[in-house]
């Protein structure tokens, strides 16, 4: 499996995000991107799929993972197209409240991956990924026929011995508000993921969780064997193997910004577990980057302050 990559698939865009000093920053955003840069600069073979336009936005996108070691050879370049936009206000996160986040992603080509020429090819390398890694967001913006197209590749790519890492990472924007809906697509996931990686307010507001260990158990009942749940600045309650534990926070952080530590907290476990450490061990060394992470403004940390080992 060492010459097998990790395949992260999803939605990168534009984002002008609002500094304390009200001024707008150009920043390259989307949650699968970004665990892909955490993922490579943790020394993983990884690649980025996506569906971009031919405009020098794309390409800045397509060169900030290509400098940050992640391979572009499945994003789809889709001549006269334009890359989602995202407007972040207040980015500048002093509280653990999420940035306001307007998008005008209607017209992204990302949200037509798997219905795009040259699809069945990304499905190829997808069954032949030693790690696939996809969220909610990933699956918000498909068809029915996208969706079936994606899972049906994770599936394949299982069989061949890849996992299957999956974040329901809920925004209810994305899905239109259909509850009903969502619900449906994700509990198709599941039925396919080895590793779930929640955040337990996500999933109290999609499914009416009262606590990360009912959490635990709904996602057990799809089969999923290795669950983290992420509880905010508390702690991640981690299950694998039918054993249960609570991982603390080591160190309370006053954030500056959160963007994105949910993100980092993914790449870190998923590159430790990769590595052969164990559950808890990874959840502290995903904790540890989290908590770097939002010590910055932004979802990409300087590389030197990037502390992946």
């Amino acid at each position: 499996m060492a010459e097998k990559r990790s395949i992260c698939i999803g939605e990168a865009s534009i984002a002008l995000a609002r500094g304390a000093d009200g001024r707008f920053t150009l920043q390259c955003d989307g949650d699968t991107f970004n665990t892909a840069i955490y993922l490579a600069r943790a020394g993983l073979p990884t690649a980025f799929a996506s569906a971009l336009g031919d405009d020098p936005y794309c390409d800045t996108i397509v060169a900030l993972a290509q400098a940050e070691g992640v391979a572009t050879d499945l994003v789809a370049r889709c001549p006269g197209r334009l890359p989602g936009l995202k407007l972040i206000g207040g980015a500048q996160q002093t509280t653990q409240q999420r940035a306001r986040i307007d998008s005008w992603e209607g017209q992204a080509p990302a949200r037509e991956l798997f219905e795009l020429p040259g699809w069945s090819r990304l499905a190829e390398n997808i069954a032949g990924a030693r790690l696939v890694y996809f969220t909610g967001i990933t699956l918000s913006p498909y068809s029915n026929v996208g969706v079936g197209r994606l899972l049906a590749a994770v599936e394949l790519a299982r069989e061949k011995g890849a996992r299957v890492a999956f974040d329901p990472n809920f925004r209810p924007r994305g899905w239109k508000g259909d509850l009903s809906r969502t619900r449906t697509v994700f509990a198709e996931a599941l039925k396919r993921v080895d590793i779930a990686l929640p955040a337990y307010d996500d999933e109290a507001m999609l499914w009416g969780d009262p606590s990360p260990e009912a959490t635990i158990e709904r996602l057990q009942a799809f089969g999923v064997n290795e669950i983290v749940v992420k509880n905010g600045p508390n702690s991640a309650l981690v299950t694998a193997n039918g054993r249960s534990q609570t991982v603390p926070v080591p160190d309370v952080v006053v954030p500056v910004d959160v963007t994105a530590a949910g993100d980092a907290f993914n790449a870190a476990f998923l590159a430790a577990r990769l590595s052969g450490r164990g559950p808890i061990e990874a959840v502290e060394a995903a904790h540890k980057l989290a908590a770097n992470v939002i010590r910055h403004p932004g979802a990409i940390v300087p590389r030197a302050d990037a502390m992946m080992h």
